[in-house]
């Protein structure tokens, strides 16, 4: 189990290893591009260079990206879900590149047509998006908080494209503030072995490569993408105990994104305060 962030690459895609280092994450998670807009530059040679030698000098990894926030694969706008398509395809390239494990991204949103609706849609776009990625970096999907018409705040969701799709490539990111606000509850030990259960059957633990790790400023069921510190949201820095202790998570690195005490994101005391619970979980 390693304790990392969602980093800043400004600058680079080596400085989000210089930022993980600052703030003492073991891996990292980054944008390659704006997050916000469909241009993508071929990364600098060197800079994968310097990410590979950083990486791994300081230990830092498993390494991911995440997407951009505007691939929509269950819109009914076809230029949309095409630019997705490419976004992806282009991430996963560059995932390769730079021996980072995979793409972590968001399914958004159905547009009211419901997940039966545009489930074959999706799944149609995933199968030309990985024909193109190459064979060393996963497609992860990551469960979403239940906002509107948002595609896979259910595990059933998540599994039902797992099992069409049945690609090694393809896995699940869990975020434990998406899960929480939508209905999953990670606050004691009884109710996440109820809920990881639940991830068993609909998904199988196997597919989890990756956790957002984040508390809620929503309540439990809230349907509300909205992060907050470890312990100081509705979840409580005991949920972060009873997760760390499920053998589920045992050998899956988690990503803080969390708004950060100084509001600049992910810092050395985010770190640090999942690495106690890390410890006290060790000390037994």
């Amino acid at each position: 189990m390693r304790i990392g962030a969602h980093t800043r690459s400004a600058g680079g895609v080596d400085a989000s290893i210089d930022n993980a280092v600052e703030i003492g994450a073991e891996c990292v998670q980054l944008f390659p591009s704006s997050p916000r807009g469909w241009g993508f530059k071929p990364l600098d040679e060197l800079a994968v260079a310097e990410f590979k030698r950083k990486a791994a000098e300081f230990d830092i990894g498993p390494n991911v990206f995440h997407g951009i926030y505007l691939v929509s694969l269950g819109s009914d706008d076809p230029a949309l879900v095409a630019r997705g398509k490419s976004s992806l395809a282009k991430y996963l390239s560059a995932a390769a590149d730079l021996d980072v494990m995979g793409v972590i991204f968001h399914l958004n949103s159905h547009g009211g047509r419901g997940f039966d609706g545009v489930f074959e849609q999706v799944i149609g776009a995933l199968r030309e998006v990985l024909a193109e990625a190459p064979e060393n970096a996963m497609l992860i999907l990551e469960n979403s908080a239940g906002m509107g018409n948002h595609i896979g705040s259910k595990f059933s969701e998540l599994g039902a494209f797992i099992r069409e799709l049945d690609d090694p490539r393809v896995q699940v990111c869990l975020d434990t503030q998406h899960s929480f606000a939508a209905g999953y509850d990670l606050r004691t030990p009884g109710s996440v072995a109820g809920v990881m259960d639940e991830f068993e059957r609909e998904i199988g633990l196997d597919h989890l490569v990756a956790v957002h790790c984040n508390d809620s400023k929503p309540p439990l069921g809230g349907a509300l993408d909205r992060h907050e510190n470890i312990g100081e949201g509705e979840m409580g820095l005991a949920a972060f105990d009873a997760i760390l202790a499920h053998p589920a998570f045992r050998d899956v690195p988690f990503y803080l994104e969390v708004p950060g005490y100084e509001g600049k994101g992910p810092d050395a005391r985010s770190v640090d305060t999942m690495k106690s619970v890390r410890s006290k979980l060790e000390a037994g």
